[in-house]
């Protein structure tokens, strides 16, 4: 598995942010060839309380499946919109996934 997050810092405006990532930049998200998994937190802290207000995952096959999405149309648009809400920026990060089963 290969794993894309994306960690936000503070927003100008929290509300603007969560309303255009809800309805406009998520379903762009959803339409990533290749995704195999999606979640995300809004409001992980509280305004000045510590440096990231949303996260996001994204699960791929691998490294190719993650490359290939984000170099597609769709991959394209979901980039372009970044602009139009993350007023605070965004670090991206992606890096392959091991698992551990837990004991039970």
């Amino acid at each position: 598995m290969h794993q894309l997050t994306v960690l936000y810092p503070e927003p100008v405006d929290r509300a603007a942010f969560e309303a255009h990532y809800r309805s406009v930049h998520l379903p762009l998200c959803a339409q990533l060839p290749g995704v195999q998994d999606i979640s995300f937190a809004i409001g992980i802290a509280e305004p000045g309380a510590g440096p990231y207000f949303a996260v996001f995952h994204a699960r791929f096959f691998d490294e190719a499946a993650l490359g290939a999405a984000l170099s597609s149309p769709e991959g394209k648009a979901v980039q372009a919109d970044v602009a139009n809400y993350a007023t605070g920026g965004s670090t991206v990060l992606t890096y392959a996934v091991e698992s551990l089963a837990a004991e039970k």
